[in-house]
C-alpha cells in the first residue's frame, strides 16, 4: 500500500468526501484528487494537517511504517457519513502559503441540511445550510460572494424571493445591476423598474424604457412623462417642474394607464413624479 492508498483509506474511515477534505485543508478537489491518483503528492505543510487530523505519524501516513519504538496507530472506526443531530461539528483551522480557512456546520438539521453552514477561505468554500455563510452560499437565507436562496445577500445574487448585491436576479431584486419582477438599481430591468437606467412594462429613473408606463428625465413609453418624453401621450416636465395642477394631471394619467396593475404601481410611479418632477 503506497501513500495514495494510505490516504484514500483514511479519508474513507473519516467519511470525507474529496471536497470535504479539500475544505478542510483550504484546497481545491482537485488536488486531493490529484494525491489519491498518484500524479502529485501534498507538502510537508499538507502532509502534517493531514497526520494531526488523521492522528497518524508522519512515518506511517508518508512510508506506511512507524519509527522504532513508536506503536502503530489503531486504525480510525468506520461509519457512514450521514449528517444527523448528533453529528460532532468539525472545525479546521488551517494555513497553507497565506491562505486561511473557517468552516462550522451546526448539528441540528432541517431538510438534511445543517440549520448553520459557514464555510469562508480565500478559496472557493462553498457553503449549504438553512442559514448558509460562505464564498459560495446556497441556502434558504444565503450571504456570500455568490449567493442563491429564497433571500440572498451577495456581490452576485440569486434569490426567489429578494436579492441584495451588486448583479441581483430575484423576485424584488436590488443592486448595481439588478434583474427582477420588481427591480431597483443602478441598471434595473424588470416588470417594475426603478433606477437610473430602467426598462420595464412599469417604469422610472433618469434614463426610462416602458411598454406601459415611464417616468423619469429621459422617456420613452405609450405614457411617456418626463422633461424630454415621447410617447403616444406625453407630459413634458419643465426645468423648473410640474406645477400642482399639471402634477395632478399626471396623477389621474397614470391611474388611467394603469387599470390592471396593483395599487403598489401606481403609488410608487406617482411618488416618483412627485418626488423627483416638482
Amino acid at each position: 500500500m503506497d501513500f495514495r492508498d494510505r490516504l484514500f483509506e483514511l479519508r474513507r474511515q473519516a467519511g470525507l468526501s474529496q471536497e470535504e477534505l479539500a475544505n478542510l485543508l483550504g484546497l481545491t478537489r482537485q488536488a486531493v484528487q490529484k494525491w489519491e491518483a498518484g500524479t502529485s503528492r501534498p507538502d510537508m505543510d499538507n502532509l502534517t494537517a493531514l497526520a494531526n487530523y488523521f492522528h497518524v505519524s508522519l512515518d506511517y501516513l508518508v512510508t506506511g511504517r512507524e519509527a522504532a519504538g513508536t506503536p502503530t496507530p489503531p486504525p480510525l472506526p468506520e461509519y457512514e457519513h450521514t449528517v444527523t443531530p448528533q453529528t460532532v461539528t468539525t472545525v479546521i483551522h488551517h494555513h497553507y502559503h497565506d491562505a486561511w480557512h473557517y468552516e462550522y456546520k451546526s448539528r441540528r438539521t432541517l431538510f438534511g441540511l445543517p440549520l448553520v453552514h459557514i464555510n469562508i477561505g480565500r478559496r472557493n468554500c462553498w457553503a449549504r445550510g438553512i442559514v448558509a455563510i460562505g464564498n459560495i452560499a446556497t441556502g434558504f437565507v444565503a450571504l456570500g460572494g455568490v449567493a442563491a436562496g429564497l433571500l440572498s445577500l451577495g456581490a452576485v445574487s440569486f434569490g426567489l424571493l429578494l436579492a441584495l448585491g451588486a448583479v441581483t436576479l430575484g423576485g424584488v431584486s436590488i443592486g448595481g445591476v439588478a434583474l427582477g419582477l420588481l427591480a431597483w438599481g443602478g441598471i434595473a430591468l424588470g416588470w417594475l423598474a426603478v433606477g437610473g437606467c430602467a426598462v420595464g412594462v412599469y417604469a422610472a429613473g433618469g434614463v426610462v424604457a416602458a411598454s406601459q408606463v415611464g417616468v423619469g428625465g429621459v422617456v420613452s413609453a405609450p405614457l411617456a412623462i418626463g422633461i424630454a418624453a415621447d410617447g403616444v401621450k406625453t407630459i413634458l416636465v419643465p426645468l423648473e417642474g410640474l406645477s400642482d395642477q399639471a402634477l395632478m394631471e399626471a396623477h389621474k394619467a397614470i391611474t388611467e394607464a394603469c387599470p390592471d396593475a396593483p395599487f403598489f404601481v401606481t403609488r410608487i410611479l406617482k411618488f416618483f413624479a412627485f418626488a423627483e418632477l416638482t
